[in-house]
């Protein structure tokens, strides 16, 4: 990383790139419609409001019986279609020749718009194209390579046992706070090689960056800017520590790798913030997610502490039934037809994940958890093709390590109470479950 650019200045540019129009604006006002009662072309799932109420279901419903491929055009974001449909979802997300990552993964201003003053895109490996996406995910690919995960296991399966012997018995407790936050974090801190003692700082700036400013997390982009930048000089500290004294960390293979060693500093805040998401939200959300799903299908709870061989299948479906990140946005090359539609160049498409593990065209009851499910591999929540999520194998083995540390400690661990849930159509979470246990006879 150039070390003669100020971070501090650089970094104010550029923590608007961070804003996603769609979340930004409240796009219903008021009690939240019936979608039944809505012309179709009102239809706009792109609402933090929808997913922070769980409403948002029978919306995608709708659009998979009536307009799979459906348009909508806002202010600030322009042009974009949502894909509600498993097949074209998958088609999509495979065709990296035809529909591009490089202007970003979640829904943003029109590639030919002039920014708000001061927003400059943050680059990360995941929003850019082939040859330089497939240099820079190389090279921190190899902390998720299989031996490795094996050697992590060990230490994985210790520090469950720790979390869940110290959890409260007979008493209510947050199970977000306790539990998904703690083993995430701990798991994440692993990775970078980040002081421990500190490893809720990573946590936060999770949460800050895909924060809806005013929404809980931040209140205003100025806060945002100034948590992230602090982020930033964190991990530049840490850069530089490292060039001298590599480890197997993601921060010296950054730091070493000879594609991404001469980074600027906005492309490694970028990274950083996409390796920070991915091994936190989405994990720590399908923790949260699976403890709510078997509360909601008892007899599938049941059939798990009956059959605990059965673990590995209910961490896939877990993961489709949850989805923790609902979309991934792509944006058209050229123009092209997707069903009898016709996408422009430069239009942006959503590739509604959470819709997709819900198409009834390809998984049977889909709204239920059924965790012996034959096909729940096939779930969408990781994408396909040169984008597919570098960590599902790790996410894997966490969950499927809490679960059995979980019924051999546990009679049942029962929800108290309604989750909160994020405020983001993007990252799809909680972020509080109130629970109790009792511990196993």
């Amino acid at each position: 990383m150039s070390e003669a650019i100020s971070v501090t200045n650089s970094s104010d540019e550029a923590i608007s790139s961070f804003k996603r129009p769609g979340d930004s604006e409240e796009l219903l006002q008021g009690d939240i419609p019936d979608p039944k009662d809505m012309a179709i072309e009102d239809i706009n799932p792109v609402s933090a409001r929808l997913f922070s109420e769980d409403k948002h279901w029978d919306f995608f419903k709708r659009l998979r019986q009536e307009d799979p491929v459906h348009f909508n055009q806002t202010e600030l974001a322009g042009r974009y279609w949502s894909l509600t449909r498993y097949e074209e979802i998958k088609k999509v997300d495979a065709d990296h020749t035809r529909f591009s990552s490089a202007n970003g993964i979640t829904l943003g201003f029109p590639i030919d718009a002039e920014l708000p003053e001061g927003a400059l895109n943050v680059s990360m490996f995941i929003a850019m194209d082939p040859p330089t996406h497939d240099v820079q995910r190389m090279t921190v690919s190899p902390v998720v390579a299989p031996r490795n995960l094996a050697n992590m296991e060990p230490l994985i399966r210790e520090r469950t046992g720790k979390v869940l012997d110290s959890l409260p018995l007979d008493q209510p407790f947050d199970w977000v706070e306790k539990v998904s936050i703690e083993l995430t974090t701990q798991m994440l801190a692993t990775l970078f090689d980040f002081p421990f003692e500190q490893r809720r700082k990573l946590t936060r700036w999770s949460d800050v960056a895909t924060a809806v400013p005013g929404a809980g997390i931040v209140d205003s982009e100025e806060q945002r800017r100034a948590e992230l930048i602090e982020c930033l000089e964190f991990f530049t500290q840490l850069w530089r520590e490292r060039k001298s004294n590599p480890g197997d960390d993601l921060i010296s293979m950054l730091a070493h790798g000879e594609d991404t060693k001469n980074m600027e500093p906005l492309e490694f805040l970028g990274n950083l913030i996409l390796l920070i998401v991915g091994g936190n939200d989405t994990t720590r959300n399908s923790m949260t997610g699976s403890v709510y799903a078997l509360n909601k299908f008892p007899q599938e709870y049941n059939k798990l502490i009956a059959t605990p061989d059965l673990i590995p299948k209910m961490v896939a479906e877990v993961i489709r039934w949850q989805t923790p990140l609902a979309y991934m946005r792509r944006t058209a090359i050229q123009d092209c037809v997707i069903k009898d539609k016709k996408i422009l160049a430069g239009d942006q498409v959503l590739m509604w994940y959470v819709s997709g593990n819900r198409d009834d065209s390809v998984f049977e009851r889909p709204d239920e958890l059924i965790i012996d499910r034959e096909n729940s591999r096939a779930h969408l929540s990781f994408g396909f093709g040169i984008h597919r999520c570098m960590g599902n194998r790790l996410a894997e083995m966490q969950l499927r390590v809490l679960w059995e540390e979980i019924l051999a400690r546990f009679d049942k661990i029962e929800v108290l109470e309604e989750p909160t849930r994020t405020y983001s159509s993007f990252v799809k979470g909680y972020t509080g479950l109130p629970v109790r246990l009792s511990r196993k006879a």
